[in-house]
């Protein structure tokens, strides 16, 4: 078992990313309190995709990357784009190195190298 199948999160985490990335597709974004219950409330912008259950906590570095990948500073232009999120190693946070998920531009590949698409979340669908 994996030790991020035993730590769950309502959040996306750097485990349901490589740093190849995957395709996602922006189906909105909201603002939401994100702290635990026993904490005072913190309010983050969260960005949800159709191929995930959970949205992904946006910090500012990630807002002005999504604005550049999906080309509009307005966040309703987003819905329906399709960006690339991946694992950034070089990421920090408290003066240490511990990676971070970013974001960038899809567009269409021109090698057979290009991201893996993540297939969307069916909800209520049939046992397989």
């Amino acid at each position: 078992m994996k030790i991020s199948d035993m730590l769950p999160s309502s959040y996306l985490k750097q485990s349901d990313f490589t740093e190849a990335g995957l395709i996602v597709t922006i189906t909105g974004i909201e603002h939401k309190n994100v702290a635990r219950p026993d904490e005072p409330e913190e309010m983050k912008y969260i960005l949800n995709f159709a191929e995930f259950d959970k949205g992904m906590v946006l910090n500012s570095t990630n807002i002005n990357a999504c604005a550049k990948a999906c080309g509009s500073e307005d966040t309703d232009d987003w819905t329906g784009k399709e960006v690339i999120v991946y694992v950034d190693p070089n990421v920090g946070f408290a003066g240490k190195q511990t990676g971070g998920l970013r974001i960038k531009r899809y567009a269409q590949p021109t090698a057979p190298t290009a991201p893996a698409r993540r297939q969307p979340v069916m909800d209520n669908a049939p046992p397989f």
